[in-house]
């Protein structure tokens, strides 16, 4: 069996650079304070799991040997390097040792083990898998690679919109075979916040 790695995208949980929406409705701190929380369980328990191997892609490039991700050995952290989000995005599919590859956001409240073996699971018989959001966009990527990335993948996708997802999905050739894991969302504003359990 193929080795199976999971990939944290992350930012480094600095005041005013994370969560700006949020931000402007319960303050900078406190929203840096939500984000380093929600990181750091995040991490706990998808380290935890002997199923995959977990490295963190992280910003900025300097941010390395944040504290935020000490959990993971300095030796399976990257940088994202440079260019738009799905540039960046495509960067793990292309540099990681063989095997299966799934990223996810760094700030899903109630993502699980669970969902993301269930998306290594629908790579099993598919070449990619997305877990949607509500808000139109995607908080998990997967590809099975046993080929490489479609080349137009996020050809004129706009990002942080709402039709990211199904603009990304129309980017992908027929013949490339997709599946849906589950649905969860990453929070933005106070509203979702008041919903959040960790």
């Amino acid at each position: 069996m193929r080795k199976r790695h999971l990939v944290i995208f992350a930012r480094a949980p600095q005041a005013g650079r994370v969560k700006r929406r949020l931000a402007g409705e319960i303050g900078t701190m406190e929203a840096a304070r939500f984000y380093r929380r929600i990181l750091t369980a995040q991490i706990e328990r998808l380290t935890r799991d002997p199923r995959w191997t977990v490295w963190m892609f992280v910003t900025p490039d300097t941010a390395l040997r944040h504290q935020a991700w000490r959990l993971v050995p300095i030796a399976r952290r990257r940088p994202q390097r440079r260019g738009d989000l799905g540039h960046r995005m495509k960067r793990p599919f292309e540099i990681l040792p063989p095997g299966p590859v799934v990223l996810v956001g760094s700030d899903i409240p109630a993502m699980r083990p669970c969902h993301v073996a269930r998306a290594f699971a629908l790579l099993g018989t598919h070449d990619l898998v997305f877990g949607p959001a509500r808000d139109g966009g995607f908080w998990l990527m997967g590809a099975k690679r046993l080929r490489p990335l479609p080349r137009t993948l996020f050809d004129e996708v706009p990002w942080s919109t709402s039709t990211v997802l199904a603009d990304t999905l129309a980017s992908i050739p027929w013949h490339v075979t997709t599946a849906l894991a589950d649905t969860l969302d990453d929070v933005d504003d106070a509203e979702a916040l008041r919903r959040t359990t960790l």
